[in-house]
């Protein structure tokens, strides 16, 4: 039976003081999420959504919880045959921000990482995360998927009034019917892989240890 560190503190006294190294958050079965994972995962993502940086216990529970979907998703992308977006893609990504956000300024996009404690390497290895799970998604949960022509009908009939208001120069169902086809795909694309993660996360062992979001 393996050793369960509490997620008390690894502590080690220098000159007197006692300083925090790292502790155990989250033990998702075989996989251990460290306090300095969430903190990380806090960083970027709030970059990532322009928020202001907050590590409150609240925050950091939800970080947790984002780092505990991950282990799922890692476990089941290992299984199977579904491959990781390319560096490449990362970097066009990366590229974007940099662009849209900073005018394609390195030294301004640094300066803003800076100010959340964080770095370009770890906005790149989150960029090819978030890009790896888009990929996994569309192959895992797509097939299978069937939306058919009675399905659009009844979409636009029930939102004919919404559609024409966002769509007021042409809300005709011949314009509108690819548009309603590919959301209604993507909505059930999309719970497939919900009620995935959560059927995989009741039968996974999580373990909150003692102080984890402190």
């Amino acid at each position: 039976m393996r050793r369960i560190i509490l997620a008390l503190g690894l502590a080690s006294v220098l000159h007197g003081a006692a300083v925090v190294v790292d502790r155990l958050a989250v033990i998702v079965n075989k996989h251990d999420i460290k306090s300095s994972d969430i903190d990380r995962d806090l960083r970027v993502t709030e970059f990532l959504n322009a928020e202001q940086p907050d590590f409150s216990p609240a925050a950091r529970g939800k970080a947790a919880e984002r780092l505990i979907e991950q282990n799922i998703l890692r476990d089941d992308i290992s299984r199977g045959e579904f491959g990781w977006a390319s560096e490449s893609d990362a970097d066009a990504l990366l590229a974007k921000i940099r662009q849209d956000r900073f005018g394609g300024s390195q030294a301004r996009l640094r300066a803003a990482l800076a100010r959340y404690h964080s770095s370009e390497e770890e906005l790149r290895s989150q960029l090819l995360w978030q890009l790896t799970v888009l990929r996994y998604i569309n192959e895992r949960f797509r097939n299978g998927v069937v939306v058919t022509d009675e399905d659009v009908r009844a979409y636009y009939d029930q939102h004919l009034a919404d559609l024409k208001r966002e769509y007021p120069q042409n809300s005709g169902f011949e314009a509108l019917a690819p548009k309603i086809h590919a959301s209604l795909e993507g909505e059930r694309v999309n719970q497939n892989y919900i009620d995935f993660v959560e059927r995989t996360r009741k039968r996974s062992s999580i373990r909150y240890l003692q102080g984890a979001f402190e």
